[in-house]
């Protein structure tokens, strides 16, 4: 299968400051769909408990914003970007996302749409990961590196891998949504 391309890494920001947070939020608003999914510092020992989640990311259908949970000084934007009911966030897997985000950031996030359950055939018991849901929907390789995905997202400095990584995880969410309601099997929204 040809590789999906996502997102280069101009079209990836990093939010480092209130000023960019409040932007990203207005056009993010402003999209009405978006992409998004969280990621944690990974635990290594039994019994360690994640302090997660330390990235948060969004995706609109050119740009993806990253916003490293540790440089944030007020959270409003961010919890009426989550908390609204009006702007559709679609992810896959979103039930550990929407729980830590609870737990560490008190937001009661509306509005989710788990593409995995989407793209799930009536006779599969598990949700569809971004993996399975890029080859079936485009017919190409969604390649998610373990190497990245088992790094320190709790750093407030990414590096490039990181942040492609991160940035395509929300943005191919919302491309597989878009292609599904463009084919006609999602309402519009």
């Amino acid at each position: 299968m040809p590789p999906y391309p996502g997102l280069p890494l101009a079209a990836v920001h990093v939010v480092s400051d209130a000023v960019m947070l409040a932007s990203a939020c207005r056009a993010l608003s402003a999209a009405g769909t978006i992409g998004f999914d969280t990621e944690s510092r990974p635990t290594f020992r039994k019994g360690e408990e994640s302090t997660g989640p330390h990235l948060i990311q969004f995706a609109s259908h050119e740009r993806a914003w990253l916003i490293p949970v540790a440089l944030l000084s007020d959270v409003a934007p961010l919890k009426a970007l989550l908390e609204s009911p009006a702007i559709a966030k679609v992810g896959f897997d979103l039930k550990s996302d929407t729980r830590r985000l609870r737990d560490k950031l008190g937001i009661e996030c509306a509005g989710l749409v788990d593409v995995g359950d989407l793209c799930r055939e009536e006779d599969e018991r598990h949700t569809v990961g971004a993996v399975q849901a890029v080859a079936r929907v485009f017919g190409q390789h969604f390649r998610k590196s373990k190497r990245v995905s088992t790094s320190n997202w709790g750093c407030t400095v990414l590096t490039d891998a990181q942040q492609l990584y991160a940035a395509n995880d929300a943005h191919v969410a919302l491309q597989v949504y878009l292609a599904l309601q463009h084919a006609g099997r999602l309402p519009l929204r």
